[in-house]
């Protein structure tokens, strides 16, 4: 009988009565009387709650809180938060009474730190490049020089590879600390970086911090520092303690949680899934004994708890549970609701958008029980409203539950500013002020500086510390102005009353008698070893579920690999028993053994994907190294043995081994031990290398180790006594004995030997003897035990590494050599800059802002955008087959004005500018777009456009410069010459400010490089270059500071004044940004427009158009234009007054003026001419591949990790094994090598193609590898012409041979050497025969041939440099 969860009332209740009294009721006498029966512990999982039945009866259950199904906490959290925005705070409050009824206090925390410096070296200018000199240079220096290196903000660029080659040298390299430098040797650029500088404080509970400062100041720093999460590279001083306890007493990690600015989680898992296994694995923490606590006060008291509240806190008291009703609270509380059973995504999934997954990197912390959480930049990526209700309801939690809490935020709004209680403002690694907000702004104006009316608080803060911006601030007028640096603005807060007031109290030790006893965690992880194995197992059964088209791939490929292979050895080829026919069972054994290990080669790219979100979680505390191993470990069993028993199973016969099913299954345990082997092996390897360029050159490196020394290239009794230890350490060796004893030890080879060369009694015997191999059949069992012995070898060190190392670099801000900074840098006052905006008419200063353009207008009338309906919907019942996203757009933009598109997130103001400028890969859009009245041409338009894109794409081993150089290379037009194009480079890096950054180099985000405010500017600089006539900005402000955020306004202002036309999509503007705007496209969630016109001064015109409607709230005076528009448009207030203000806009007169406006510019003016270019790209092919060569060379060059790890008839063998390993091998470590550096540059080139900077097929020059997968490798393996030759592969597949590449270079390379020699060697059975007569008439290389061969090597190289070519023109892997 179904069943449905209703509050626990009375059902006779007033249906009229508000949902907190209805909820709010004590138990009564008969279900209180049942509680108290039972006992302590079941209390505690256990309550009464009433249920609907389907005939609408009601009944009271007593329900196990340990078991509540989905449906129970859906309701339950719907009841208990039925409108998120009024409940939370009177559910808090019901939370809190309960514990304040009992006279039970709640853990709070206090944290102080005293004198706190923070350092670390980096290096600047040049030195920072990580050129394969400078990296090699690093490495000798440190050897001598025992500092440490930069991990947080401030670093330097090439700091990331100088930390990352020292972690190795340290390990075996003992110098005194020094000694190059002392002695003169090396001249070094390294410094000494101070990232804080002697700060001290106190962040009390109940109070939220805000956290301020420009990029660069330290906050990432401060905040890992009071997390005690920082790089082992820098130099820690001072104190920090909790409650008078110092770090060393507690575990932090448990205590608080640092909530990162980079958003790092499995695309492969949902929301919820996310969600639900941080509250598993972080745990309930002291809820438990807590609610046990309250439950017998209350008791004792005769209290009787509020039952939907008691139903929460029972829920969430139970550890261990799959899925927690805490969950369900953070889900609602961040909006994530509405998303909640959609899967994260990454590069390769669609999933959730980047606001969405922000907002899950903060759920995923709060659903632990930590007390203490520092958030930095948690708002990046969303608009004012939502920012807003976060930080309310983290308000509404610090003074309710009692939390400290400090949040980093960049831009945040006038109304999200209020609602903080202190600030703490960083500059330059100092605290300049700390204390209540109300304070702040008396304190600048007793230094003499004050806050314009119209100027946000937050953004007036973060300007006023700076050299180019304070004086403006200035109001002492009677008083001469002059820079107030930030040491003094420190000085002169340590004399304000509340500096004072701060270090008194900071005199004064904490009374350690006030901590609450469960404040601080000393237990290291939330649950028991048992529940973390448990649930690290089901998430990777959960992962290996999802991603089961890989595993799936893999049998497809194997199965093949084993077709083909029979093919080439089918039985009927192969004669047995003889001396002569062991040769081509080797070669299907050694086959067979190469394939099973090569398939153990995916799990290396598998794993270092998911090292990450490992090392994230790792850190926090989330789950030891093993618990993560181990699920690994004993969920590749199975596959391991699937696969293996694919492989015997379509081989053993068909190729016509051994017909006994023992020696079968033996062959089958020791594929299986092989193949577990390699797994623990790669995954091994792939976190020495954690990153995808060093674990593979690293596992092609061991794989060819192992490859030379495992037996068969060269044999045994040819390795040197001194490296015979090698040949006992390769796995692969006992991988080969095995399988060559189980073959040939087996009857049909027992024939007795006829040749006496060899000692052996029989064939079987010589043929192993003969390859170096053991000949006692209980060899087999000690390779297996061996085989088995490695893999548990190599799955200690796989945990092992997981638990010591970590992940390379960090992201870190660019040091710029002083030198550089005062020969190119100009000083350039924000106040001068702000005159340059308003002389629209003065562009003598802009020399290179003089290039010829062509004003453009663009319109676009009822353009309507849909995609195909996501899987997910139609599983809810969706009819409709496709999704409109855009609905009857209708709009102009023109030259002169800048324009803001403006809307909540999902509103689709990025589809928009997807669908204008054509950068849209799916979908369908239907509507006319036209460009100054001419209908729109994609291939003409990006000559004229530019589009700078949210995610700031970029080659990340060029320097800023050469960045720019490089657009300005390919997208100016072949009339402006060399000097000019420079002229025009170098003013485009003085107007947006890059000068002093401009030999930095770009580097990965989030790992090294430019900070995110640096490469923001770097991404508008790369378009404006291109001097283009239109430019589409998504998010330039996001992620950005106040001061940085005005920089880029400004250029976009000097930009729209030049009479270009400028389109700006923006979350979060201030007053300042938003009214540096001309007009404004407002849209709604759902694709409508609810505005579309002119600001006015002040926001005046926007402000009477929305006054004007009925129900619409006036403006506060003072307050946010830009965030007032989007309340009044919010669509829960618009539900909830039933208006539709896109309906109202598309009956306006607003709505006619810009119909017409619109039909004016869709026709086109007399005497004018459509847009035209004789060639599709501004440059040459030459120029293309010239510019892009030059590029790619850099992008080489300067990636160390790829550049450093590049590299008788038995003598005849092992010379043919070692050009086989030298060919396969080698090429298959640049192949691998390359296609890590690939996939980066991949996203640069779909960014650049989409701009029109080239075509294809000379970025397809520039890369020239090989590209090929594994799968390729290995049928190339197999038809070389060394496994099994020429003449002996069956005439059906021997055209194969021909289409081998390795074959081509193995015959040439073994003709070129031995093929023209006539010296006599010894064949088994068949006597002397000469060198060159036994190539050509056993293996069927023929020394004439060579100069073909020599060709058929030139036409590879151009084969597979036009694949790719194509591929890259063709395959575009990313979806928008």
């Amino acid at each position: 009988m179904a069943e449905t969860f209703t509050n626990a009332r009375s059902v006779s209740s007033d249906p009229g009565q508000d949902a907190f009294e209805k909820s709010g009721r004590e138990y009564d006498d008969e279900d209180a009387l049942m509680m108290e029966r039972q006992a302590t512990y079941d209390r505690t999982r256990r309550g009464i709650l009433e249920q609907v039945l389907d005939d609408g009866r009601v009944v009271r259950k007593e329900v196990n809180f340990a078991n509540l199904g989905n449906q129970e906490k859906k309701h339950l959290m719907e009841n208990i938060l039925k409108i998120v925005d009024q409940d939370n705070d009177m559910f808090l409050r019901r939370l809190r009474d309960r514990s304040d009824r009992v006279g039970m206090d709640i853990p709070k925390v206090e944290i102080r730190y005293e004198h706190m410096s923070i350092e670390g070296d980096t290096y600047a200018g040049s030195r920072a490049l990580p050129t394969l000199l400078n990296s090699t240079l690093n490495v000798i220096e440190v050897t001598g020089s025992g500092g440490g290196g930069l991990g947080g903000e401030g670093g330097g660029g090439g700091e990331f590879w100088w930390s990352r080659l020292r972690e190795e040298v340290e390990a075996v390299v003992v110098v005194p600390e020094g000694m190059f430098e002392k002695m003169k040797i090396l001249p070094s650029n390294k410094k000494v970086v101070k990232i804080l500088d002697d700060v001290s404080g106190i962040v009390k509970p109940s109070r939220m911090t805000l956290l301020l400062g420009p990029p660069g100041a330290g906050k990432t720093t401060f905040l890992k520092a009071l997390a005690k999460d920082l790089s082992n590279d820098l130099r820690a001083s001072g104190r920090i303690t909790y409650c008078g306890h110092e770090m060393s007493e507690f575990i932090p990690q448990r205590t608080c949680s640092y909530i990162s600015q980079h958003d790092l989680h499995h695309g492969e898992m949902t929301v919820r899934e996310t969600l639900d296994f941080s509250g598993r694995c972080l745990g309930v923490g002291t809820r438990y004994d807590l609610l046990a606590e309250l439950s017998r006060r209350e008791k004792e008291a005769g209290i009787k708890p509020d039952p939907e509240i008691d139903a929460f806190m029972k829920a969430t008291a139970i550890a261990g549970q799959e899925s927690s009703l805490v969950t369900d609270y953070i889900l609602k509380i961040l909006g994530l609701d509405i998303c909640a059973d959609i899967l994260v995504g990454d590069e390769m999934r669609r999933g959730i958008s980047g606001g969405q997954k922000k907002r899950l990197t903060t759920g995923e912390m709060l659903v632990g029980p930590a007390k203490v959480f520092y958030m930095d930049e948690i708002s990046n990526g969303l608009d004012t409203s939502t920012t807003f209700q976060i930080i309310k309801y983290m308000r509404q939690m610090v003074h309710i539950m009692d939390v400290t809490m400090i949040i980093s935020l960049l831009q945040p709004a006038p109304e999200t500013f209020d609602l903080f209680d202190d600030i703490i403002l960083l500059s330059e690694g100092q605290i300049v002020y700390q204390g209540p907000r109300e304070n702040i702004l008396e304190f600048f104006n007793s230094v003499g500086f004050k806050c314009p009316e119209r100027k946000g608080v937050p953004d007036f803060l973060q300007e006023v510390t700076s050299v180019k911006d304070q004086e403006q601030y200035w109001f002492r007028k009677n008083e001469l102005y002059q820079y107030v640096p930030v040491t003094e603005l420190v000085d002169r807060f340590s004399s304000f009353h509340i500096g004072k007031k701060l270090f008194d109290d900071l005199s004064i030790p904490y009374d350690k008698a006030k901590a609450h006893p469960a404040a601080l965690v000393t237990n290291k992880y939330g649950i028991s070893n048992m529940e973390l194995f448990k649930a690290c197992l089901a998430r990777e059964w959960l992962l290996m579920k999802r991603n089961s088209i890989v595993y799936i791939f893999k049998t497809t490929q194997i199965t093949i690999m084993a077709i083909i292979t029979f093919t080439v050895f089918f039985r009927t080829e192969m004669s047995s028993g003889q001396l002569v026919d062991g040769g081509k069972f080797y070669g299907a054994l050694f086959f067979s053994l190469i394939n099973v290990i090569f398939n153990g080669l995916m799990e290396l790219a598998l794993t270092v994907m998911r090292l990450p979100v490992f090392f994230k979680q790792r850190d926090a505390l989330f789950y030891p190294a093993w618990a993560f191993s181990l699920p690994i470990w004993l969920l590749r069993i199975p596959l391991s043995l699937m696969e293996s028993l694919i492989w015997v199973v379509l081989t053993y016969y068909t190729i016509g081994f051994a017909p006994s099913p023992s020696r079968f299954f033996c062959q089958l345990l020791a594929f299986l031990a092989l193949h577990q082997m390699a797994l623990s092996l790669f995954r091994f390897i792939s976190v020495l290398g954690r990153t995808a360029v060093v674990a593979n050159n690293l596992g092609a490196f061991t794989f060819l180790i192992m490859f030379i020394l495992g037996g068969f290239i060269i044999a045994r009794d040819d390795i040197q006594p001194w490296m015979i230890w090698g040949y006992y350490a390769s796995p692969m060796m006992y991988g080969q004995n095995a399988i060559a004893i189980n073959e040939f030890l087996d009857e049909r080879w027992s024939t007795p030997n006829t040749d006496p060369r060899f000692p052996e009694p029989t064939v079987g015997k010589v043929l192993l003897r003969s390859r170096g191999m053991f000949t006692e059949e209980y060899m087999y069992w000690i390779c297996i035990v061996a085989l088995f012995a490695f893999s548990i070898l190599f799955n200690i060190c796989f945990i092992v590494a997981l638990t010591c190392l970590n992940p390379y670099g960090d992201s870190k801000s660019v040091i710029v050599d002083e030198n550089t900074k005062n020969k190119n840098s100009t000083d350039v006052e924000g106040s001068e800059m702000s005159s340059r905006n308003k002389s629209e008419g003065n562009i003598s200063n802009r020399k290179g802002m003089v290039l010829p353009f062509t004003p453009l207008s663009l319109a676009f009338d009822h353009v309507n955008y849909f995609v195909n309906m996501p899987a997910e919907m139609k599983k809810q019942g969706i009819k409709e087959t496709r999704l409109q996203l855009l609905r009857d757009i209708s709009g102009a933009f023109r030259p002169g004005v800048l324009t803001a598109l403006v809307g909540v997130s999902g509103a689709g103001k990025t589809t928009l500018m997807d669908v204008l400028a054509g950068r849209k890969t799916g979908g369908y859009t239907e509507g006319s777009i036209s460009i100054s009245g001419y209908p729109k041409n994609q291939s003409t338009f990006a000559r004229i456009s530019g589009y700078c894109e949210q995610n700031d794409i970029h080659s990340p081993h060029v320097t800023v410069y050469e960045s720019i150089v490089y657009s300005a290379w390919l997208r100016l037009s072949p009339e402006v010459n060399k000097e000019t194009r420079k002229m025009f480079v170098e003013e485009v890096m003085e107007l947006i400010e890059l000068n002093p950054l401009r030999d930095a180099l770009v580097g990965l985000p989030g790992v090294d490089g430019l900070s995110t405010e640096q490469r923001k500017r770097l991404t508008i600089a790369v378009e404006l270059v291109s001097n283009p006539s239109i430019i589409f900005m998504d998010e330039p402000t996001s992620g950005l500071d106040a001061r940085a955020a005005a920089i880029v306004m400004r250029t976009v202002r000097n930009t729209v004044d030049t009479g270009r036309t400028v389109v700006c999509t923006i979350h979060q503007p201030s007053i300042d940004i938003f009214e540096a705007f001309d007009e404004l496209l407002l849209m709604k969630r759902g694709g409508e427009v609810t505005y579309s016109g002119p600001l006015g001064h002040h926001s005046r015109l926007l402000i009477e158009y929305f006054q004007s409607l009925s129900g619409v709230p006036s403006i506060k005076e003072g307050y946010n234009p830009a965030t007032w528009m989007i309340e009044i448009t919010d669509p829960a207030i618009v539900t909830e007054k039933s208006v539709d203000f896109a309906e109202i806009y598309a009956n306006s007169d607003l709505y006619r003026r810009n119909q017409a406006i619109i039909k004016n510019l869709s026709s086109p003016a007399p005497g004018s001419q459509d847009l035209y270019f004789p060639t599709k790209y501004a440059q040459s092919f030459i120029s293309q591949c010239k510019a892009a060569f030059w590029k790619q060379q850099l992008s080489y060059w300067r990636n160390p990790q790829y550049n450093s790890i590049r590299s008788r008839l038995q003598d005849l063998m092992n010379l043919l094994g070692a050009m086989y390993s030298a060919v396969l091998l080698l090429g298959g470590a640049n192949t691998s090598s390359v296609q890590s550096v690939v996939v980066v540059e991949r996203s640069v080139f779909y960014h650049e193609k989409a701009a029109g900077m080239y075509s294809a097929l000379p970025y397809a020059f520039a890369q020239m590898a090989a590209i090929s997968m594994p799968f390729f490798i290995s049928i190339w393996n197999l038809f070389c012409g060394f496994l099994i030759s020429r003449n002996e592969i069956p005439i059906w597949c021997r055209w194969y041979y021909w289409a081998s590449p390795v074959s081509w270079t193995l015959y040439g390379l073994v003709t070129s050497q031995v093929g023209d020699r006539n010296d006599p060697i010894q064949v088994p059975g068949l006597g002397d025969i000469p060198l060159n007569e036994y190539l050509d008439s056993f293996l069927g290389f023929k020394y004439d041939f060579l100069g073909a061969v020599a060709g058929a090597h030139v036409g590879w190289a151009i084969f597979f440099c036009l694949v790719f070519a194509y591929g890259i023109k063709y395959l575009n892997f990313q979806r928008r």
